[in-house]
């Protein structure tokens, strides 16, 4: 019985299965949704999507769930977090109501400054007891995929604990991790004013990283006073060289050029975005690169949004995530960036359920295997206590989750 799973009486299915466009779809709405359907999951895989009946035979094979009406979708894809850190910095939430920036903040050793200090400090048990607690949070929400990256490290040392502590999350809990490597998350103290040195022995840790097989992914910090679009792209093209799959946290605070590079390199996904320009939209879309959109991240440091109805209309595929993080986003309820999405990006219930499921998948190279509910991918899916995609994202602020199953087993069940 061990993954084999029979849902049925589904009241809307929301397969994410792309299909053709319409005139009346923008395009991010070009998602299969069903009425009336089930779900057949065997040794953790669909092996079969349908509406109306369906004669189930050797049932006493099957765990057997009626969803009693209620949304079923596949399971939500975090696809932009810092997961693993030491400590916490609640008292920066009152230093920037006085008035101080996050690079005010930065620059007097606060910020990802402070969280270096603590994970550098915090030992790999405490690190992964205290990123396993998020990650039964995360799963509460309906997450079953989380892209997780370093960078509170700085050093050798400290990046390959934060790497290994994700390994050891991806074989301990049902959430599937995948790891990215971003030593270049800032300049460190001990080396504060030398980016080009830094990113020289951030390149040198490259190799390392690849021989241990501990992240699929290169990310940096493009941004004005971090990383220059300079720094991005030598420390980018040279993790290609090592066979890395790239991305890029780009244009956040300033528009330097960072989704045009996302483009030029061949990034898998660009994040954030809130200061993109014309061009870089272009970019995005010509060179098919995902926009990875962190709407909790402005509603938290009260800043502008990224300029989703721009990107939906040239066609850039949007995924959302949550940035979880100790300082500008400390918050790991994807569902509640869901809602933000809808409120203030003014995305639709079905680019919102796009952007968190078969959108997440592509921004980690993950679409072949995750993301919709059809034959031949992991049986991951999460059934809503409601009945409608439009009621998840109006009533904000909860976990609307009654069940999630991961390849085909059930992980979660609220009642």
């Amino acid at each position: 019985m061990k993954g084999n799973i029979f849902i049925h009486n589904i009241g809307t299915l929301i397969t994410s299965r792309e299909i053709p466009k319409n005139e009346t779809m923008s395009s991010m709405e070009n998602i299969e949704v069903l009425k009336e359907a089930y779900i057949l999951i065997e040794n953790g895989i669909i092996k079969k999507v349908g509406v109306g009946d369906f004669t189930l035979e050797n049932s006493e094979d099957f765990i057997v769930i009626d969803a009693g009406g209620k949304v079923v979708s596949p399971g939500l894809i975090d696809a932009h977090t810092h997961l693993v850190f030491g400590g916490s910095r609640e008292n920066e939430m009152f230093l920037k109501m006085k008035g101080y920036t996050y690079m005010d903040i930065l620059n007097s050793g606060g910020g990802i400054l402070s969280t270096v200090k603590a994970t550098r400090k915090a030992t790999f048990e405490e690190l992964v007891e205290k990123s396993k607690k998020v990650l039964d949070n995360m799963l509460s929400f309906g997450v079953t995929t989380v892209e997780a990256k370093s960078g509170y490290g700085l050093n050798l040392e400290t990046e390959i604990k934060q790497l290994e502590v994700n390994k050891k999350l991806d074989e301990i809990h049902p959430i599937d991790i995948v790891s990215t490597f971003m030593g270049a998350h800032a300049v460190p103290m001990e080396l504060k004013g030398k980016e080009e040195l830094f990113i020289d022995e951030i390149i040198e840790m490259l190799p390392e990283i690849k021989k241990q097989n501990l992240a699929e992914f290169c990310d940096i910090f493009c941004e004005e006073g971090v990383f220059s679009v300079e720094s991005s792209r030598k420390l980018l093209n040279k993790a290609k060289e090592y066979g890395f799959k790239l991305k890029i946290h780009a244009d956040e605070i300033v528009s330097i050029g960072g989704a045009e590079l996302a483009g030029e390199i061949g990034a898998t996904s660009a994040e954030h975005l809130m200061a993109i320009s014309t061009k870089g939209i272009d970019e995005l879309y010509e060179n098919k690169v995902v926009a990875n959109l962190l709407p909790a991240t402005s509603f938290y440091l009260k800043k502008e949004y990224a300029p989703a109805r721009e990107m939906i209309k040239k066609g850039v595929d949007i995924a959302l995530s949550t940035d979880y993080n100790p300082g500008s986003c400390p918050s790991e309820n994807l569902q509640l960036v869901m809602q933000i999405a809808a409120l203030y990006l003014k995305m639709s219930p079905l680019e919102v359920f796009k952007a968190v499921t078969i959108n997440g998948a592509k921004a980690l190279d993950r679409e072949r295997e995750i993301g919709s509910i059809e034959y031949g991918k992991k049986g991951d899916i999460v059934i809503y206590d409601a009945f409608n995609p439009e009621y998840i994202l109006y009533h904000f602020g909860i976990s609307h989750t009654q069940c999630v199953i991961k390849n085909g087993e059930i992980v979660y069940r609220t009642r």
